[in-house]
């Protein structure tokens, strides 16, 4: 005679939930190690704790609403403009930063503005080690500093992210001085409206090394004042040309872009 077994209701729920659960994505873990302490330069609200500049005005001016926050994301939008007209913005936080890692995560969206460069659609960037913004003459386009150059794909082509541009700066590179305003990073291309993550661990005026999405991209050394740049000329005392410290920024090149975290990780020295 055959037995019948009597099955639980307890029982049935919990192999449901066993079947179920097997077909659920892995929960993300906590990479960072523990102790580390990033700050938040971004609160998600608005921008408090950071000052814009535009070309042709002083520091302080947010022109045409360029800078805000839409939706709990830093934006850059050009709705309210009709021509870009040579106006480039840099948005600076207010704290200087000397030895740090900075992890941003980005990503372009919509049209550039009318009238934008060629070269700075879907362009934006990290401004390390910069000038203060009040100290930038009113018509300078950018500031002294080191840029982690952000770029997305065009949908059919290689861009890659994450590179460096010189603004009044030069690194040295492989042993040597490299006087170039902008070098290549070895990146994947990033198409679309994709989020990115950029991290760049920054150790003053030693070394400075790229990362996208957890890959290694590049690093150089000695970052420094370019002394025949007009703009670096009056940031230079005496003959030490090293820049150990500055100001981080965000731009505003004619194309629209979100942030939806900017922090940093001070690191001793």
């Amino acid at each position: 005679m055959m037995t019948v077994k009597k099955i639980s209701m307890a029982g049935i729920l919990a192999y449901a939930i066993l079947i179920i659960s097997a077909f659920l994505p892995a929960e993300k873990e906590d990479t960072d190690p523990p102790g580390e302490e990033w700050i938040s330069l971004f609160n998600g609200e608005d921008l408090e704790g950071w000052t814009p500049k535009f070309t042709g005005f002083e520091a302080g001016i947010n022109y045409n609403n360029t800078f805000r926050v839409e939706d709990g994301l830093l934006t850059v939008s050009y709705d309210e403009w009709e021509q870009f007209g040579g106006h480039f913005g840099h948005l600076f936080y207010k704290d200087s930063f000397s030895s740090y890692k900075i992890r941003a995560e980005y990503r372009f969206i919509g049209e550039q503005v009318t009238g934008g460069e060629g070269w700075a659609i879907r362009n934006n960037g990290l401004m390390l080690h910069g000038q203060h913004p009040e100290t930038m003459a009113v018509d300078q386009e950018f500031p002294v500093s080191v840029e982690v150059q952000l770029l997305g794909g065009n949908g059919e082509d290689p861009r890659t992210t994450a590179n460096l541009c010189t603004p009044g700066t030069n690194v040295v590179m492989d042993g040597e001085l490299f006087t170039p305003h902008c070098f290549s990073s070895t990146s994947k291309t990033y198409h679309g409206d994709q989020w990115v993550t950029v991290e760049v661990e920054v150790r003053g005026s030693e070394i400075i090394r790229h990362y996208v999405n957890g890959e290694a991209v590049m690093d150089y050394t000695e970052p420094q004042y370019d002394q025949r740049d007009s703009t670096a000329q009056p940031l230079i005392d005496g003959e030490n040309l090293l820049i150990d410290e500055g100001y981080i920024s965000i731009q505003a090149e004619s194309h629209p872009t979100q942030f939806r975290k900017i922090e940093v990780l001070p690191l001793d020295k």
